[in-house]
């Protein structure tokens, strides 16, 4: 009798096991709810995403785990996950970077205890405004170019300053443009602006994100910080003087520096208003 009472036993056991498993797999698979990710409201919101994804959930929800999250974009009229980590360090403290995290908290707990996070995470991700995620120290080197806010071309200046904004970079270690902007794809939201190719201008995705790097560049200038790679452009550019311009192409061509200083490097750069600034301090 014992015997068949312990075998029971196992066998509720393994099966309590096997259920909860289950469960928690489920749970981790689990997609974000409509109070952070709206697919009508993302598709509307973001014109550039329009063309490029159509109105496809998959894809528009993929874009956003992929790359929205941390370019700032809102997943739905109530919902930004840049605003949410930037409004409270208690969440900046557990999550860090882990974006698909704030999304999780929100849902969970976030909007039932009154916390906050609406608002344009995109202008917060691009503006030397926006909380810095190491305390600014000295000023180093700084310039600013003029671009034109009203074209095509504008998206991608501002979208490649975005993501160069707050990068820091340790002693010694190497800073790649080229990695940091990420692939210059409709998926990344690069759009179709002017750009320069085998001497000629020419449409193609991502036209403009060369004024962000030579703008890098004219600071790194100011700041006695020497490029390891840099390449000029195959024409003359208008944004900023001749030998001061630094062009990016693929994977082939890029823009990178050492630290040299004894201490980390932080960059700052917005796009306003047709103002393209990039600033270096010493932490």
């Amino acid at each position: 009798m014992k015997q068949k009472v312990s075998i029971f036993l196992s066998v509720v056991l393994c099966f309590c096991m096997l259920w909860g498993s289950g469960t928690f797999v489920k749970a981790a698979q689990t997609p974000l709810t409509s109070l952070t990710f709206d697919a009508d409201y993302y598709y509307n919101t973001y014109p550039d995403l329009q063309a490029a994804l159509g109105h496809d959930y998959n894809s528009l929800y993929r874009h956003y785990l992929d790359c929205g999250l941390a370019e700032g974009r809102s997943g739905s009229a109530e919902f930004n996950c840049l605003v949410y980590r930037n409004n409270y360090p208690d969440l900046q403290a557990s999550f860090g970077n882990d974006y698909r995290a704030y999304c999780v908290h929100y849902e969970t707990y976030g909007k039932a205890e009154g916390r906050s996070a609406a608002g344009d995470g995109m202008a917060l991700a691009g503006s030397a405004a926006a909380p810095a995620p190491a305390p600014v120290n000295t000023l180093i080197g700084s310039y600013a170019t003029a671009y034109n806010p009203n074209i095509s071309r504008a998206v991608n200046v501002s979208l490649a300053a975005s993501r160069i904004n707050g990068m820091v970079i340790q002693p010694g270690e190497s800073f790649s443009f080229n990695q940091a902007i990420l692939p210059r794809t409709s998926a990344n939201g690069y759009v179709e602006a002017s750009m320069i190719v085998n001497k000629k201008f020419v449409p193609g995705i991502g036209g403009g994100i060369c004024q962000v790097s030579s703008t890098l560049y004219a600071a790194m200038l100011s700041a006695g910080l020497p490029a390891t790679e840099r390449h000029p452009h195959s024409l003359r550019v208008t944004y900023i003087p001749e030998g001061m311009d630094a062009t990016i192409s693929g994977n082939t061509l890029d823009l990178r520096f050492t630290n040299i200083f004894a201490e980390p490097i932080q960059i700052q750069a917005s796009a306003d208003q047709g103002t393209l600034t990039v600033s270096l301090y010493k932490l």
